[in-house]
């Protein structure tokens, strides 16, 4: 047997079931109306809360594929992010190699993780703040762990 459940504001002559055998058929002892439970969809079933841990996450990740893996001594770039309803801020902290042109180097670390944060996290991010904490001379070597002075 198919049961299929009434549209919306219809009425479904509760009680009468098939051909008036009763509300599921004959020989059934289950009570009530044979419509099934109207189906909610996915867009009205609740909501999604992302944590800012986790799209600080996110925009670090974005911040390592636009400036590569960390030197010797060196640390990840890491981010902090601030939520408030899908508008995220994000501060991501990063070191970069010297000489280079940093500011193009900053600004395309800004583009990606504003890009990705849109396309991962479903939010808007109207400001990246880019934080340099150290800069790596190919001249210094490891020696000075790659602090210019």
């Amino acid at each position: 047997m198919t049961v299929s459940a009434a549209a919306p504001g219809s009425e479904s002559g509760a009680g009468s079931g098939e051909g008036g055998r009763g509300p599921a058929g004959p020989g059934s002892t289950a009570p009530g109306p044979a419509a099934a439970p109207r189906r909610i969809p996915p867009a009205e079933r609740g909501a999604t809360r992302i944590a800012d841990r986790v799209v600080a996450k996110i925009a670090a990740q974005a911040a390592r594929e636009v400036v590569g893996a960390p030197h010797e001594g060196g640390a990840a770039p890491h981010a902090a992010v601030t939520v408030h309803q899908d508008v995220a801020r994000v501060r991501v902290s990063l070191e970069l190699d010297y000489p280079s042109d940093l500011g193009a180097q900053c600004g395309a670390v800004r583009r990606r993780v504003a890009e990705r944060v849109r396309a991962l996290a479903g939010m808007e991010v109207p400001e990246v703040a880019v934080q340099i904490e150290r800069l790596h001379s190919a001249h210094t070597g490891t020696a000075d762990r790659g602090r210019i002075t």
